[in-house]
């Protein structure tokens, strides 16, 4: 229903000039995600100041207005389409790097940051920040922080929610609060900078975070492992996560994917059954003995060839290769459902099995690639929606897809998060207590259900 006209007078007060957007035309972008998913906010609001998030929290607790954090739209679970209307706070002017502080090894961020930005500023400090996905080039830190975003280098240095020390928010209640402190070790009561990780927007607003930057390596070993197929690669995944060298990257590619990823990258990509790129890093010296041990485990049944990709330009072009695969994945189908599920990593072998006899059961191909070291797949379902048989079994397949993951003792998420797209499969994964411990945690930040509405929590 339209905002009423005590409520847009507050809001024009609230955020001047072009920090306001209710002509729909304005506000249509910011009601979609990579999830394909959309609605139509009632407003979209672009906040520059913690004053403005906590003012208009506590507005529209007082008018029971739903209320849906934004960063830049990558997300592809639909955690951001604002269903039922409301009002959108798009984060993308509170972009501020406001502090790198290399004594302490951290940065201080607002949420609007993309990551991109912040893997330059500090970069040229000499570190990073662990969480790097595809999207790093136009995702923003509050939105890695709301979904606990990964990518290749999660495998060694973890994911966001391990790389987040404190943060500053504004809870549903229109209460606002600091959490944390810019120190590794901490054990003062609940860990609340850790729950907002992941929270998806249900519980508070993110209006800055204190992150733990990683020293970057002086030298960085890339390996290149071919397969006969994707079987054999996944064994040999869990042998290199057995054995003590971690690897600071350990991604893999089945046989469609390198088909795809040849496209983007050329002769850089190999022919084969399925493909494991590996990296390592450390100090120069120490550097041939951590590659050869990863090399050992990597040698095995269903290898085809092993080598050091001794020139940048090849591994550059097989990097980009893997960070084009998911948009190019729509060159075999129009549809595309994108789930990021995760096994432990002894089980991948099983996972990759099942999911080909689920992909020919159903009729309905499969591709998988994605941050192996973490047993952490991309399962691509792909499928014309215009064939009437295809369409009719792609659910049947998604929840046949789940209900192996789970069955391997494996979650429905690794990075993505679950938004609307995992919601109905959540009462699967959680136990009944677990779930409802999760509402009560919900009612006392948000008591009025006005922080994204609709997601994650099941019915």
């Amino acid at each position: 229903m339209p905002l009423s006209p005590p409520v847009l007078d507050r809001l024009r007060t609230l955020f001047p000039g072009d920090a306001l957007l209710t002509a729909p035309a304005d506000c249509a972008p910011y009601g979609r995600d990579d999830s394909k998913r959309e609605a139509l906010p009632d407003a979209v609001v672009l906040p520059t100041t913690h004053a403005q998030v906590l003012d208009l929290v506590r507005l529209c607790r007082e008018h029971r207005l739903p209320l849906f954090a934004r960063g830049r739209g990558t997300g592809t679970t639909g955690a951001a389409v604002p269903l039922g209307g409301g009002l959108v706070v798009g984060f993308e002017r509170m972009n501020k790097i406001l502090a790198i502080d290399a004594d302490n090894r951290v940065a201080v961020v607002e949420p609007g940051v993309l990551n991109g930005d912040l893997q330059a500023a500090v970069a040229a400090h000499g570190f990073f920040w662990p969480p790097d996905p595809a999207s790093a080039a136009t995702c923003t830190v509050g939105g890695n922080i709301a979904c606990n975003a990964g990518g290749p280098r999660a495998v060694k240095h973890g994911a966001t929610r391990d790389n987040v020390l404190a943060v500053r928010a504004v809870a549903g209640s229109g209460e606002d609060f600091r959490f944390g402190k810019a120190t590794s070790k901490a054990a003062t009561g609940y860990d609340l900078a850790r729950l907002m990780v992941g929270s998806e927007g249900t519980l508070a607003l993110v209006t800055e975070a204190t992150l733990k930057l990683v020293p970057l390596a002086s030298a960085r070993a890339t390996l290149r492992a071919t397969y006969v197929d994707i079987e054999t690669a996944a064994a040999a995944v869990a042998r290199i996560m057995a054995q003590p060298v971690t690897p600071c990257a350990l991604e893999f590619m089945d046989d469609e994917a390198l088909r795809l990823a040849r496209l983007h990258g050329g002769e850089a990509i190999p022919v084969a059954g399925a493909l494991l790129l590996i990296e390592v890093d450390g100090e120069a010296d120490a550097l041939p003995a951590a590659a050869e041990a990863l090399a050992h485990a990597a040698r095995g049944a269903g290898l085809i060839d092993l080598a050091i990709a001794s020139d940048p330009r090849d591994v550059e072009a097989i990097w980009a290769a893997r960070k084009a695969l998911s948009p190019s994945l729509r060159s075999i189908a129009p549809k595309k459902i994108n789930e990021d599920v995760v096994v432990p990593v002894s089980r991948l072998p099983a996972l990759v099995a099942g999911l080909k006899a689920i992909s020919a059961r159903h009729g309905i191909p499969i591709v998988n690639f994605g941050h192996a070291g973490n047993g952490n797949v991309h399962v691509n379902l792909l499928y014309h929606p215009d064939d009437p048989a295809q369409a009719a079994q792609a659910p049947a397949c998604l929840s046949a897809v789940f209900d192996l993951v789970l069955s391997l003792d494996g979650t429905l998420s690794g990075e993505h998060g679950i938004g609307l797209a995992k919601r109905p499969f959540m009462r699967r994964a959680l136990d009944p207590v677990a779930i409802e411990l999760m509402r009560r945690i919900k009612t006392q930040f948000d008591p009025d259900g006005i922080l994204n509405p609709g997601k994650l929590l099941p019915d």
